[in-house]
């Protein structure tokens, strides 16, 4: 039994060398390829920033920077894959939405989105406020407080203590409900990633997944779509303002 939690230890120790030069490797590669773009040298600055995501590591601020990368070597799809990529993991970063602007200049297809009530474009942008970490630390810090005050309401001999603690346990639990099912939201995308980018430098919608279907309409690269569906080595998208239709999946990049 000793020698088996021995080997335990032993083992969870080398991971954790492992983790920790891993950790070091990428810092040392992410400060590579900061200078690598001061410099001006995007190219060499992007394949290391591309070496750290190798790793399995990710951050908004990684995809933000490998997107400029992108975006000054004149690769507009990659750059806008990044930045939305980026914008996932960082909703409401305003660099990221401006940079996206500049980006989307380059997309020839010009896509009206459809109008969204206005409660639902309130939500969405309420959501989009903080990232999936920082919500769920929001719905676990009111879940706190909610405990708290259910001490209080039922240790307390002070009656208003006792009322005023009840009615703020029942706003505080809603809350916590309601963030934690932002959280919820902001997670399923990151985890989903049912939009993608297309890559193809124009490509042809189809009513079916068939490249017998009947042409629908044509698309140009750089276009963001929404995945909807899937068949074979075909995707069926939508578009912001509503038309459907099947591409194959060699001609999109999933964010």
């Amino acid at each position: 039994m000793k020698g088996y939690l021995k080997t335990i230890a032993v083992l969870l120790i080398v991971i954790s060398n492992l983790s920790g030069f891993a950790q070091e490797d990428n810092i040392q590669l992410w400060e590579k390829a900061n200078a690598f773009y001061t410099t001006e040298e995007y190219q060499q600055a992007a394949g290391l920033y591309e070496e750290i995501l190798a790793t399995g590591y990710e951050s908004s601020k990684l995809y933000f920077n490998l997107g400029n990368a992108y975006y000054k070597m004149g690769d507009i799809n990659m750059a806008l894959l990044n930045f939305e990529r980026a914008k996932v993991l960082d909703p409401n970063n305003k660099d990221i939405d401006f940079n996206l602007q500049l980006a989307n200049q380059f997309v020839v297809t010009s896509i009206e989105p459809l109008p969204l009530p206005f409660f639902l474009r309130w939500r969405t942008n309420v959501i989009n406020m903080y990232s999936s970490d920082t919500w769920s630390y929001i719905s676990i810090a009111a879940f706190v407080i909610f405990l708290i005050l259910t001490g209080l309401f039922i240790f307390s001999k002070i009656v208003s203590v006792r009322r005023i603690s009840f009615l703020a346990g029942i706003i505080i639990v809603i809350f916590s409900g309601f963030t934690f099912s932002f959280a919820s939201k902001q997670k399923k995308k990151i985890v989903e990633r049912n939009s993608a980018i297309v890559f193809c430098p124009r490509v042809t919608v189809k009513s079916s997944p068939s490249q017998t279907g009947t042409d629908l309409f044509l698309i140009y690269e750089g276009l963001k779509v929404e995945i909807t569906d899937s068949v074979n080595t075909w995707k069926e998208i939508k578009l912001a303002d509503g038309n459907e239709g099947w591409l194959p999946d060699s001609c999109i990049v999933k964010i």
